[in-house]
């Protein structure tokens, strides 16, 4: 095939499909990741700071208890998230990350950082 020659359409076109298939295995794989860090700052906040601080424990396990919730957000959003995605690269479907989520996720990030911040502040 001489240099000046276009490539066959049908293959750069399965090209991107795989391409963009694994992009969003990789964003899957951020989420997932994701959930597993909120699994650990809960237990580490939760389990491992009261006891190291010798400290009344339940604000601990509250706060500790938001991470788990968050970690379980971040697990099915992302699911839900890698299966539309993979759903609009295959059928061309539009695949927008829902607002809702955005928003519910954005909120519940403020909370359990304010009340992260005035533990530190009251332990303080």
């Amino acid at each position: 095939m001489p240099d000046d020659a276009a490539p066959d359409p049908s293959v750069l076109s399965e090209l991107i499909v795989k391409q963009t298939l694994m992009a969003a295995e990789r964003t899957w794989l951020t989420w997932w990741r994701s959930a597993l860090v909120a699994a650990a700052g809960g237990l580490a906040v939760g389990r491992v700071t009261p006891e190291a601080l010798h400290v009344a424990s339940w604000p601990y396990v509250l706060l500790g208890v938001g991470y788990g919730v968050l970690a379980l957000g971040l697990t099915i959003v992302g699911a839900r998230r890698h299966r539309r995605l993979r759903d609009g690269i295959l059928t061309a479907a539009d695949a927008g990350i829902d607002t809702r989520a955005v928003a519910l996720f954005s909120a519940g990030g403020i909370v359990i950082a304010l009340c992260t911040i005035a533990l530190v502040l009251a332990q303080s």
